[in-house]
């Protein structure tokens, strides 16, 4: 071969050689490193059965912001201590940020203050002042309580006597839907019995007088998703107390409870997008990483019976594709 052939031969191998390494390592150019953070998801209860939608949207946000989440549950549900400790072993673990669903926000915000974090915390229900808590992602709480008081009034024909079920109106945002409601209710003059139980024994109790002599019909208002839930499972066991019932309303929107929509066993529910909830905490904790902070996001509720649940925006809200 000639001279200006071998340097012809001699410079393709050498373009053929850079292709390659360009193409199957980063000896040339350098990868960019993806930021995965990680971010921790603590609840209050020992089972994440309430919280499906509310995962599919968080699910959509790890996967559009790269993050990597821990979902937490509890030993026992709305435990407070045991709550704060797993937030000391998450932030020990390396979290970036974390949401909670606070057990009492006011306690978990004092708590917070003393750990001293490091991290940005979304809380999903309460309210705080704390420096560490940059935002809440929750329901207007007492404008779903107004709605489940409306939706009473207007159905409640026979004027049965109302009682108000709740784990505990110490707990998230009970408070604020019990405030909502007896705003509703007071206008109207129709006076209320309040109900506090964790165990649900007083609810069984209460609808138990119903069907004693003397006993009156009674309209229930459970003002949290876990009274909610004890509740349905008090009268699909028996037809007798369904008979003595007029209605029952309340917060939430697990399988569960849809199911017994359908049913009539509920008459009606108030929530918000779960999944918009879900998707929302997740973007705040990554703009918070990035030391973007802001306050108070709620989103809007929505009551729905066997019928509304049906109407393609509410199908959006209660049954989330994901």
């Amino acid at each position: 071969m000639s001279n200006r052939e071998n340097i012809f031969w001699y410079g393709w191998g050498v373009i053929l050689i850079t292709l390659f390494l360009l193409s199957s390592t980063n000896l040339i150019i350098k990868e960019k490193k993806i930021q995965v953070y990680p971010v921790s998801v603590i609840i209050q209860e020992k089972s994440d059965e309430l919280y499906a939608g509310f995962k599919k949207g968080m699910d959509k946000a790890a996967e559009e912001y790269r993050l990597d989440v821990n979902f937490v549950t509890l030993y026992e549900e709305k435990d407070q201590k045991d709550q704060m400790e797993r937030v000391v072993r998450e932030i020990k673990n390396g979290a970036k940020a974390l949401v909670m669903a606070p057990v009492k926000a006011g306690e978990a915000a004092m708590a917070l203050d003393e750990i001293n974090p490091g991290c940005p915390v979304i809380f999903l229900n309460g309210t705080a002042v704390s420096e560490h808590v940059v935002d809440t992602v929750s329901m207007d709480s007492y404008e779903a309580g107004r709605l489940l008081g409306q939706a009473v009034l207007e159905e409640n024909k026979e004027k049965a006597s109302v009682c108000l079920f709740t784990e505990g109106l110490e707990f998230s945002d009970n408070s604020e839907v019990y405030d909502g409601v007896c705003a509703v209710l007071n206008e109207a003059g129709i006076k209320s019995r309040l109900i506090e139980d964790s165990s649900g024994k007083a609810f069984r109790q209460t609808i138990e007088e119903t069907v004693y002599p003397g006993g009156v019909p009674v309209t229930v208002i459970a003002l949290d998703e876990g009274a909610l839930v004890q509740t349905a499972k008090i009268l699909d066991g028996s037809t007798v107390y369904q008979k003595n019932v007029r209605g029952i309303y309340g917060i939430g929107s697990s399988l569960y409870l849809l199911e017994k929509l359908d049913e009539q066993i509920i008459t009606g529910i108030v929530d918000c997008s779960r999944f918009d909830q879900g998707y929302l905490s997740l973007q705040r904790a990554v703009e918070a990483i990035g030391g973007i902070r802001q306050k108070q996001h709620r989103l809007a509720p929505v009551y729905v019976d066997r019928k509304t649940i049906r109407e393609k925006e509410n199908e959006r809200i209660f049954y989330p594709i994901g």
